[in-house]
């Protein structure tokens, strides 16, 4: 980029002869020949500034254009740069942190260090107190035998008492069953005793009245014997002359109205109530069903 369309310093300097001849003017006595020479060296030089003028404009829009990309590339650079240095930044700046951190590190480690030494000092109290504690569980083991030991033996004495106590609730249950029992009996007995005492009642009320009964059927028997002989007084006379109470006036006499003593019910005895009896316990369950 420096290099093109580049004009040497050189180039732009002219030539002595040609500074020679603008400062030089001819003495009033020069013949015209020379004045013709100087105007056309005048004139050459003239040309020659033209076409440097023309190389020097060329150069300078060279130059403007390589100073347009030149300040482009700055503007690149310095984007470049920023980015850059913002990366150089967060690297230094990651780089701090993990200094800071790997400080924090080596202090947390010296204190790990010191963790690890109490550490150490506690796993060694810990042996010590494992060797005291494997001390004691073999003292531990001898008297977890002997309480094994001790434990059969309660077995067979807890298997004793649980059929002595299976025994005494079988027991228990029997006494309350006849407890039961013996209520229900005697609740049955004072029931019958009572049901008895009232059919007895009854029957010395009913005795009146059975006699009572009796002597109106008697009398009423009576009265028609009576009223039979006074309405036939020959019947038997004409058929046969039986004037006595023959079989078949008995006959007659028990197919008309019978005697009372004849539908009279036996007497009920009364029996003294005593002690119950023993009541049968499945016909007792019988009932309760």
């Amino acid at each position: 980029m420096a290099g093109r369309n580049y004009i040497a310093p050189r180039g732009l300097n002219l030539r002595p002869n040609q500074q020679s001849s603008l400062h030089r003017l001819p003495p009033p006595d020069a013949p015209a020949n020379l004045l013709e020479e100087r105007v056309i060296a005048q004139s050459r030089d003239i040309e020659l500034l033209l076409l440097d003028n023309q190389r020097l404009a060329n150069a300078h829009v060279s130059l403007k254009q390589d100073l347009a990309a030149a300040e482009q590339d700055i503007h690149r650079l310095t984007a470049t740069a920023a980015s850059v240095k913002a990366e150089r930044d967060a690297q230094v700046r990651e780089v701090y942190e993990r200094s800071l951190k790997l400080e924090a590190d080596a202090r947390s480690v010296n204190g790990l260090v010191a963790e690890v030494d109490q550490v150490r000092a506690n796993i060694e109290e810990l042996r010590a107190e494992r060797k005291e504690l494997a001390q004691k569980l073999k003292d531990i083991d001898v008297d977890l035998a002997k309480t094994q030991l001790e434990l059969q033996q309660m077995a067979a004495v807890k298997a004793e008492t649980e059929v002595l106590r299976k025994e005494i609730q079988r027991g228990r249950s029997a006494i309350e069953y006849e407890r039961k029992m013996h209520s229900n009996n005697l609740e049955l007995s004072e029931a019958m005793e009572k049901h008895m005492k009232s059919m007895a009642q009854e029957i010395n009320k009913l005795r009146p009245e059975l006699a009572n009964a009796e002597k109106k059927a008697m009398a009423a028997a009576a009265a028609a014997a009576a009223a039979v002989a006074q309405g036939y007084p020959n019947l038997e006379t004409g058929y046969g002359g039986n004037f006595g109470p023959g079989p078949y006036a008995a006959h007659q006499v028990q197919g008309g109205v019978a005697p009372a003593f004849q539908y009279a019910p036996p007497p009920v005895p009364v029996v003294p109530h005593g002690p119950p009896a023993p009541y049968d316990m499945q016909q007792q369950q019988q009932v309760y069903r």
